[in-house]
């Protein structure tokens, strides 16, 4: 079974996907970029902000699927420049304290809207 996962308090799509897809057990949470979903634009500042803005989006989706950041077994970054692989990494820390998620991280010629930073995810209950 399938089911489309959507919330407000996360970016709409801004092309022809789903925020999420629930598929029996397991939430496929869409890349979501740094776009602060009350104005729907990316936020100011640098990869700190945007990092922290992604991550309060994933945790909207894991929240409106009834997950939380527990439950995420693999998360995709993706970034302009591996230069932001550190900061990056010290805002993802945050959120992973322990029993963290398996993970790739990728340097990406581009991504939509001029981002500095991508973050897919896939949690399981």
């Amino acid at each position: 079974m399938k089911k489309v996962v959507n919330t407000p308090k996360a970016p709409a799509a801004i092309g022809p996907y789903s925020q999420a897809i629930l598929a029996g057990n397991t939430l496929y949470i869409s890349g979501q970029v740094p776009i602060d979903p009350a104005t729907g634009k990316i936020v100011e500042g640098g990869i700190t902000e945007q990092t922290e803005q992604v991550m309060k989006n994933i945790k909207a989706i894991l929240d409106e699927a009834g997950f939380s950041f527990q439950d995420v077994v693999k998360s995709t970054c993706l970034l302009a420049s591996m230069d932001y692989f550190k900061p990056m990494n010290e805002v993802y820390a945050k959120y992973y304290a322990s029993d963290c998620p398996a993970r790739a991280a990728f340097a990406v010629q581009a991504l939509p809207l001029g981002a500095l930073v991508e973050i897919e995810t896939i949690a399981v209950k």
